[in-house]
């Protein structure tokens, strides 16, 4: 189970945001790329960077913490990032730049021919990140909730060659409110790449949930606000899940 810490980048700070609330902003750090390292250094395995001005504008803003990030970490762990990637370009200088996975968002159900595009261009390093409420897509910062059912859209992209989902339940997000295991693994069920949780973990009970549905398909889990907070220490859970991985 990979535990892959969150750095959510909002005017070159480490913020997190509640329920997806530029407003409700809460500043980490103002130097991202020492977070990276503090992260690199408990354990994780893989890093999740997020540009939120970047998704709120449609385009990179946050280059110079993001590239301040891939050059600390270099080759020890793949960085995903996500926020404002609309046109492949863009994902071609971040691939260039040492980024390892771009996630499309919005884009992926708003313009699939893009989606579809990517995949072509860039197999193995796309993953769709879908926002969703009562198994509803939301889309633009999760301001939108559209008609699309979660796992029709999922199946669609992975028949496009999508590396991987990342679910996010968006009534939980920076709430401390516990994973939403069985949205999580009924989604896992439907397809046969990884799904990696988002939303909501809160503590060893959610890194104990989330170990004993893997082998459903649950690769991962995003971690957020609780190890800002202190609520779960990061390489605790990264050495219990390795433990009940063994």
């Amino acid at each position: 189970m990979l535990l892959i810490p969150a750095i959510d980048l909002k005017d070159g700070q480490c913020v997190r945001l509640k329920q997806g609330d530029m407003d409700q902003a809460t500043v980490f750090s103002e130097d991202p790329a020492a977070m990276a390292a503090r992260w690199l250094a408990a354990g994780a395995r893989r890093l999740h960077l997020v540009d939120l001005n970047g998704a709120f504008a449609g385009k990179p803003q946050n280059l110079a913490a993001i590239k301040a990030i891939l050059k600390e970490v270099g080759e020890d762990i793949p960085v995903q990032l996500g926020g404002g990637i609309r046109d492949l370009d863009t994902i071609e200088k971040y691939i260039d730049a040492g980024m390892r996975y771009v996630i499309i968002g919005t884009a992926a159900v708003k313009n699939p021919g893009f989606l579809k595009d990517a995949c072509t261009a860039f197999g193995g390093h796309i993953i769709v990140g879908l926002d969703a409420k009562d198994g509803k897509v939301a889309t633009d910062g999760w301001s939108k909730l559209t008609g699309h059912e979660v796992a029709d859209l999922a199946k669609k992209f992975e028949d496009w060659g999508v590396e991987s989902i990342i679910y996010t339940d968006i009534g939980r997000d920076g709430m401390l409110s516990g994973v939403n295991i069985d949205a999580t693994v009924k989604l896992a069920q439907a397809l046969s790449i990884p799904v990696i949780a988002s939303g909501g973990l809160s503590s060893m009970a959610d890194i104990d949930a989330l170990c004993a549905v893997e082998s459903e398909g649950v690769e991962g889990v995003i971690a957020g606000r609780a190890i800002y907070s202190g609520d779960l220490d990061f390489a605790a859970a990264q050495a219990r899940a390795d433990e009940l991985a063994a």
